[in-house]
């Protein structure tokens, strides 16, 4: 009977585990990101800002609402308009 209480607590802790990581990965939050970029014509990553979309259908329920860095503006600030967004 120990064995099976320590079983099922071993479990609950894993699926717990796991899906704190599926949050932190793939939630709400600032996450790297590969777009193409319509000004430059190339490939940029970016650090973009999600957030849970209200009333629009997307990946998980998730929509990009900002981007805070581009790879093309090295330790700038964004002289561009964000034509990216419309990209996610």
């Amino acid at each position: 009977m120990t064995t099976q209480v320590v079983l099922a607590g071993v479990v609950v802790l894993v699926l717990w585990a796991i899906a704190t990581y599926a949050i932190w990965q793939w939630g709400p939050g600032l996450r790297r990101r590969t777009v193409w970029c319509p000004v430059h014509k190339k490939r940029a990553t970016v650090l973009a800002e999600q957030k849970e979309a209200l009333f629009v259908p997307s990946y998980a329920g998730l929509s990009v609402i900002d981007i805070k860095e581009c790879s093309l503006y090295d330790c700038q600030p964004l002289g561009c308009q964000k034509e990216c967004l419309a990209r996610f």
